[in-house]
Order: structure tokens, then C-alpha cells, then sequence
């Protein structure tokens, strides 16, 4: 597969990070549609062991989030800005703390974009926790997810 080939399938990827923080996008299905086209244009085996994992662990984070409470974000005062600034802290909390680091970097943009909004660390917190119940963990779920999936075929690509 050729660099501009790769620099496709690394645009579709980023537009998937992008839609799972967009509602009514399937941001997760674009990620791994993207992983798919690279396994069937570089079939190599690392290709293919990538594309299988990333199909069992979309799998299962779609039976997580079928698990968690359905997504009611805008009725919690969730903000497009929020979901920017919650992105940007999973994915600055992904590669700074390798893999784990996107969970609480996901919590710490909320949180941030909470505090510069409403000035006071409680409110901040109250409407961290609020964000989350009513359907942030679902969101970060599913961006987990596409982050890990992101990150193997970064590796795949780069070192495979």
C-alpha cells in the first residue's frame, strides 16, 4: 500500500475519532471500514490480525455500551465545545499515559471546559458527573475503543 493510500485510510480513521463525538455519526464503523480497506490492500498477517482485533473489540464495546444508559447528553447541557475539549483529552491522555491515559484525559476536558464555563470547582464537578451519567460513559466507551483501534494500526503501520 502506497503512502497516499495510507494517508487515506489514516483521514477516514481520523474522521471516525471525530464522529463518535458527533451524534448520529457512526464514528466507530468508519474506523474499523478504514482498518478494513488497509487489510484488504496490504494483506499481509499483521493486517489481518489488526482487522480481526479491532472487529472483536468494536464487538465488544458495542455490548458494553448496550449495557450502559442510552445517550441523553444534550439534556444534561452537554456543548459541542464540551465534546471538543473532552476529545482532545482523550486524545492527548491516550499518548501521553499510553492507552489508560484516554480515560481520565476524557474526564479532564469535561471537567476543564466545566471550569472555564462555570468559574467554581463544584459545579465543574457536579456537571462532570451529570455529563457522564447521562451518557458520557457511553461516548467514552465507544471512543476508547476507536482509540485502540486507532493505535494498532498506527503500530501495525508503523512497525509492521
Amino acid at each position: 500500500m502506497g503512502p497516499w493510500e495510507l494517508l487515506l485510510v489514516g483521514l477516514v480513521i481520523l474522521l471516525g475519532l471525530c464522529g463518535v463525538l458527533v451524534p448520529g455519526v457512526p464514528g466507530s464503523w468508519f474506523v474499523w471500514s478504514a482498518v478494513l480497506w488497509w487489510a484488504l490492500k496490504d494483506p499481509q498477517p499483521v493486517a489481518w490480525w489488526v482487522l480481526v482485533g479491532a472487529t472483536v473489540v468494536l464487538f465488544l464495546s458495542q455490548v458494553v455500551r448496550w449495557a450502559l444508559p442510552p445517550r441523553r447528553l444534550r439534556e444534561s447541557g452537554a456543548t459541542p465545545r464540551m465534546a471538543v475539549y473532552a476529545g482532545v483529552g482523550a486524545l492527548l491522555g491516550f499518548f501521553l499515559v499510553p492507552v489508560l491515559g484516554a480515560i481520565p484525559g476524557f474526564m479532564g476536558g469535561i471537567y476543564l471546559c466545566e471550569r472555564l464555563r462555570l468559574g467554581r470547582h463544584g459545579e465543574a464537578r457536579a456537571a462532570l458527573r451529570t455529563a457522564m451519567r447521562s451518557g458520557g460513559s457511553s461516548v467514552l466507551a465507544e471512543l476508547f475503543t476507536c482509540l485502540l483501534i486507532t493505535g494498532a494500526w498506527l503500530g501495525a503501520v508503523l512497525w509492521g
